[in-house]
């Protein structure tokens, strides 16, 4: 991990769910940005978009009727992708893009490995959880290397990175209690 994804993790508070968004931090971007710069952008707010619609519709399929702990933390990770699909909903729109047409590919896609992994088990859920999030977090790493963003943007995707990182640590401890419980 390099010093600049550290020091992006530490300075967010995973705590929150959801940040609050407040008018005046709308704005239209991108307007003296050359082609190739634009370009870059458009694609990587796309990817992520398309990303976070898969993770949530994971989680949504993930839900059982069960009142339990794991519903719980699956109904806030639900929460907090539905939040980052959001922010890149709204970075599209601000840059004047629109969101892929394929995006619903990725919505059939978390439907496979949510509903997939919920007919598995919970070792199965927690570890399908693990195994996305570290590709996201991978993802971002990417995106956040190669993309020239706007300071706001780059903020938003840093902060939805560590978001990423503490959905890992959580899955990871409740895998790691559960086979402790089994054993």
């Amino acid at each position: 991990m390099t010093q600049q994804q550290t020091a992006a993790k530490s300075r967010y508070d995973i705590s929150i769910i959801r940040p609050e968004m407040r008018e005046e931090q709308f704005k239209l971007r991108g307007e003296d940005f050359c082609a190739e710069r634009l370009a870059a952008i458009r694609k990587g707010l796309r990817t992520l978009h398309t990303l976070e619609l898969m993770a949530q519709t994971i989680y949504k399929f993930q839900l059982t009727k069960e009142r339990s702990r794991m519903n719980t933390m699956l109904i806030a990770a639900m929460c907090n992708e539905m939040g980052h699909y959001q922010d890149f909903q709204v970075k599209l729109y601000e840059y004047g893009f629109r969101p892929s047409i394929l995006r619903a590919a990725y919505w059939m896609v978390g439907f496979a490995f949510g509903f997939g992994s919920r007919l598995l088990g919970r070792r199965a859920m927690l570890k399908t959880g693990v195994w996305v999030e570290s590709k996201a977090v991978r993802h971002y790493a990417e995106l956040l290397e190669t993309i020239e963003w706007d300071d706001e943007t780059r903020k938003v995707v840093e902060k939805d990175q560590a978001d990423e990182d503490g959905h890992i640590t959580r899955w990871k401890g409740m895998l790691q209690a559960a086979s402790s419980a089994q054993t």
